[in-house]
């Protein structure tokens, strides 16, 4: 009996279409969901966009059993694509410069989303998957790349960042720190004072699924009030990331 063929597929974008079906689940994610915005946004063609989408490469989750409808995406650029293009994206968030000097390889991930009704599932597991498949032939050495927390009250997120800087801040050779201009201090309850419990629970999914591989974050939070989000800089070194991972992420060729 001829085993069912799976539901997902993982795999880089194609074409410009399959990059507009990206754009397309971004826009319903993060305009019409969570009330971001953007230069580049099409509100008319409910696209989101910007002006590093053109030197990266687009990872697609394909759902076959909805007739291949894009349901998840994730943004990669390599540190060749950055140099040859317009710089890291976080870089406007964040100063890079600790990643940069390490002369190492790196991949900045972003524009992460699931379409809603594949939250909390398994959708994440063939995309995660394919990223280390994506590491391992791009030779990475670390992964990075902002992730958020949604709004921008910063009194209502002060036990989850004060429980990532004193538990998580990244070591110092890749501590990368907030610019300036939108600088939020994450040390707003001291350490004998956290709820561990509570801050775990208001960290989204991805936030904590790097926290599993083993990752740290940046020195302060970046309050975007355009995307209606409080940003971190996470950062996975493979050679310090959890060792029942580090198999997956830092093959022998990577």
């Amino acid at each position: 009996m001829n085993a069912p063929a799976p539901q997902f597929e993982a795999r880089l974008a194609r074409d410009a279409a399959e990059m507009r079906a990206a754009q397309g689940l971004r826009y319903e994610v993060f305009v019409a969901e969570l009330g971001g915005d953007g230069e580049l946004t099409d509100h008319a063609a409910r696209l989101e966009r910007d002006r590093f989408d053109a030197q990266c490469d687009h990872l697609l989750l394909f759902d076959h059993a909805r007739g291949g409808a894009v349901v998840g995406a994730y943004r990669l650029m390599t540190g060749t694509a950055a140099a040859a293009g317009q710089g890291f994206y976080s870089a406007g968030e964040y100063d890079l410069g600790p990643l940069l000097a390490s002369g190492r390889h790196l991949l900045e991930l972003g524009r992460s989303c699931l379409h809603r009704d594949y939250r909390g599932g398994a959708a994440m597991v063939p995309l995660w998957s394919a990223i280390a498949d994506y590491v391992a032939a791009h030779h990475v050495e670390i992964l990075f790349g902002v992730a958020s927390f949604h709004g921008t009250d910063i009194a209502r997120l002060a036990q989850p960042l004060s429980y990532l800087h004193h538990v998580h801040l990244a070591p110092e050779d890749l501590r990368v720190r907030a610019l300036p201009a939108h600088f939020q201090r994450m040390d707003l309850v001291p350490a004998g004072r956290i709820d561990r419990k509570a801050a775990v629970l208001a960290m989204p999914a991805l936030i904590k699924a790097y926290l599993r591989l083993g990752g740290f974050v940046g020195e302060g939070a970046f309050v975007d009030h355009a995307f209606n989000t409080t940003d971190v800089c996470l950062i996975l070194d493979t050679t310090r990331m959890d060792p029942r991972h580090h198999a997956r992420y830092a093959r022998p060729n990577a």
